[in-house]
């Protein structure tokens, strides 16, 4: 796992880190489904695959929104298909007009999980998406998320709860 919860002023945070921008993605949608639940996922459970899709278009801050996007994406597809994302592939293609999230997913029926906590919404309150280049390190300044040495990308994302 590479994201952790972090402190907010009233809401809750995750920051997430990977080696890869579409490993990020997967990273911070692994996080955002663990803090939600408040059990692990049964072992019995029938599993199903599907490929879920989300674009933007050009954008000054593309990475935050689309990022902002797949993660409501994922709580839409929870809450009004009952499709309970266990683990995804993503993969990123930009186009001359956009940029399109492809993801390999395996999920459970939401009714097979018990919820601690409800998300209401995806915020871009205090959003990053940002690459950290090789020797450069983001500190952090929560002691429960470690710093992270470059190469590779962060995530920090605000959800209204």
């Amino acid at each position: 796992m590479s994201s952790w919860p972090r402190p907010t002023t009233a809401d809750v945070g995750l920051r997430s880190f990977a080696i890869s921008l579409s490993r990020l993605f997967e990273e911070t949608a692994l996080g955002m489904q663990n803090y939600l639940l408040a059990n692990n996922i049964p072992d019995d459970v029938s599993h199903h695959s599907a490929v879920w899709t989300c674009s933007i278009p050009i954008h000054d801050d593309a990475h935050g929104l689309l990022l902002v996007k797949w993660l409501e994406e994922i709580l839409y597809m929870d809450e009004v298909e009952e499709k309970w994302l266990v683990d995804c592939s993503v993969k990123l293609e930009q186009g001359t007009d956009g940029i399109q999230l492809q993801s390999q997913v395996r999920y459970i029926g939401s009714n097979e999980i018990e919820k601690e906590v409800e998300i209401k919404a995806v915020t871009r309150q205090d959003l990053v998406v940002k690459e950290v280049l090789a020797g450069e390190t983001i500190l952090s300044q929560w002691e429960e998320v470690p710093s992270f040495e470059g190469p590779g990308w962060y995530a920090d994302v605000v959800f209204d709860i």
